[in-house]
C-alpha cells in the first residue's frame, strides 16, 4: 500500500462528510447559476462550445456581460466536477464495504461529464427548449443523487428492511411519481414562457398559460399527499416524520413562490428561486423515500438485547 492509499479514509470520516455536503451545495448552486444564464438572456453569451468564441476559450472584450454570465456558469461546471472527483477518490479505499457510496459518487462524476456535453449541445442547437429542459432535469437528478449519498453515508452498510407499513411506502412512491409529473410540466411551462435564454431562441410552441394551470394541479396534489404522509408518520411514529415535515415546508414555500410569479408576470428572480426550490423539493422527497427502509437487523444485533436482558444485574 503506497502512502497516498494509506492516507485515504478507512471509514466515513470528516473529509468524506465535508466533500459530500460541498458537492450537494455545488450541485444546487449550479442550478442557480444556470438559471441566471437563462433568465438574463445570456444563453448564447458564449456562442460556441467548448470554447467561448471560435478563437478564444474565454470571453473577449468585444462580447457583453452576457458572455461573463455564461462563462461563469461554465466555470462552475469545473468546480462541481473537481469536488465530485475529490469525493470519488476519498471513497475509493472503502469501495468494497461501502459499494453504495462508491456507486453514487461514480454516478455523480459521470453525470457531470454528461451534463457538460448536454450544455454544449444546447449551445449548438441555439437553446432548443426541450434540450434546455432536459439539461435542467438532469441537474435536478444529480442533486437527488447527492441527497441519497448524504443519507446513506450515515447508515450502516449492508441489507435493508422496510421500516414503514406497506401502504405508507406505496403512498410515498405515489407522491414521488406525482412530483415527477409536476416537475415535467414545470419544465414544459418554462419552455413555453418568455425566458428563453436569448432573444433569438425559440419556444416549444405550447400554450404557456394553459401549462401553468396543468403544472399547478399535480403540485397541489403533492402537497395534499405529503400532508397525509406527515399525519400518518406522526400518529404511527414512523422514521419519515422529520423529513416529511421538511418536504411539506419546502412545498409551502414553493407554492407561495409559484403563485407570486404567476400573478406578477414571471419576474426572473422569482422564476430562478422556483427552479432551485424544485431541486430542493426533489432532494427532500429522495430523503423521505430512503427513510422508508432501515439497516436490516443482523444476528449479532438481534442477539445483543437478549444477552443484555439475561446478564446479571448489579
Amino acid at each position: 500500500m503506497n502512502r497516498f492509499t494509506a492516507w485515504l479514509p478507512q471509514h466515513v470520516d470528516r473529509r468524506i462528510r465535508f466533500f459530500a455536503w460541498l458537492s450537494f451545495a455545488a450541485q444546487t448552486l449550479i442550478i442557480a447559476t444556470g438559471g441566471a444564464v437563462r433568465l438574463t438572456g445570456s444563453g448564447l453569451g458564449c456562442p460556441t462550445w467548448p470554447t467561448c468564441t471560435p478563437g478564444s476559450l474565454v470571453p473577449t472584450e468585444e462580447l457583453s456581460y452576457h458572455s461573463l454570465i455564461e462563462f461563469g456558469n461554465r466555470l462552475m461546471t469545473g468546480v462541481v466536477g473537481i469536488v465530485a472527483l475529490v469525493l470519488f477518490i476519498l471513497v475509493w479505499r472503502i469501495r468494497a464495504e461501502r459499494r453504495d457510496l462508491f456507486t453514487l459518487s461514480f454516478i455523480v462524476g459521470v453525470g457531470i461529464v454528461a451534463q457538460a456535453i448536454v450544455g454544449g449541445v444546447t449551445v449548438w442547437t441555439g437553446l432548443n427548449p426541450f434540450i434546455v429542459g432536459f439539461h435542467y432535469v438532469s441537474s435536478l437528478l444529480l442533486v437527488c443523487v447527492m441527497a441519497a449519498f448524504l443519507v446513506r453515508m450515515d447508515d450502516a452498510p449492508g441489507p435493508r428492511e422496510r421500516a414503514v407499513p406497506g401502504w405508507y411506502a406505496g403512498l410515498t412512491h405515489a407522491t414521488t411519481a406525482v412530483l415527477a409529473v409536476s416537475v415535467v410540466f414545470g419544465v414544459l411551462t418554462t419552455g413555453a414562457g418568455p425566458h428563453s435564454g436569448d432573444s433569438a431562441a425559440g419556444r416549444n410552441g405550447f400554450d404557456a398559460e394553459l401549462l401553468e394551470h396543468i403544472h399547478a394541479w399535480p403540485g397541489y396534489a403533492v402537497f395534499a399527499l405529503t400532508l397525509v404522509l406527515v399525519i400518518a408518520a406522526a400518529r404511527l411514529g414512523l422514521p419519515t416524520l422529520r423529513w416529511s415535515l421538511v418536504l411539506l415546508a419546502v412545498e409551502l414555500v414553493q407554492i407561495a413562490v409559484g403563485l407570486y410569479q404567476a400573478r406578477n408576470g414571471l419576474p426572473p428572480l422569482a422564476v430562478g428561486v422556483h427552479m432551485v426550490l424544485a431541486a430542493l423539493l426533489a432532494a427532500a422527497m429522495t430523503v423521505v423515500v430512503l427513510h422508508l427502509k432501515r439497516p436490516a437487523a443482523t444476528d449479532a444485533t438481534a442477539e445483543r438485547p437478549l444477552a443484555e436482558a439475561s446478564a446479571p444485574r448489579p
